[in-house]
C-alpha cells in the first residue's frame, strides 16, 4: 500500500514542521534552558509525529476498505494497518 499524494503532502508538512521543532529543542538544551521548558517542548514534537504517523495509517485504512481490494488482500491490509496503529500507540 502507498501513501495517497494528497497526505504525502500533508504528512510531509507536519514532518517538516516537527523537524523544526527538534532543532529549536536542541538549541534550547544547548543553551541551557530549563528542563520543564525542553520536556514540554518534546511532548509537543512527539504529539506532532504521531498525529503524522496517525494521518498515515488513516490513508491506508481508507485503502483497505476500497471495493476494488478482494476480501483476502482487504483483511491482509486491515491487519497490517492494525500493527502500524498498535506502534504507535
Amino acid at each position: 500500500m502507498q501513501v495517497e499524494e494528497n497526505t504525502t503532502a500533508d504528512v510531509v508538512k507536519r514532518l517538516r514542521r516537527a523537524e523544526g521543532q527538534i532543532r529549536g529543542i536542541i538549541a534550547m538544551l544547548e543553551s541551557g534552558r530549563d528542563c520543564a521548558e525542553v520536556v514540554t517542548q518534546l511532548a509537543a514534537v512527539s504529539r506532532a509525529l504521531d498525529r503524522a504517523g496517525f494521518k498515515v495509517i488513516a490513508s491506508g485504512l481508507e485503502q483497505c476498505v476500497s471495493p476494488d481490494a478482494d476480501v483476502t488482500e482487504r483483511k491482509a491490509n486491515l491487519e497490517q494497518m492494525e500493527k502500524l496503529f498498535l506502534s504507535l500507540a
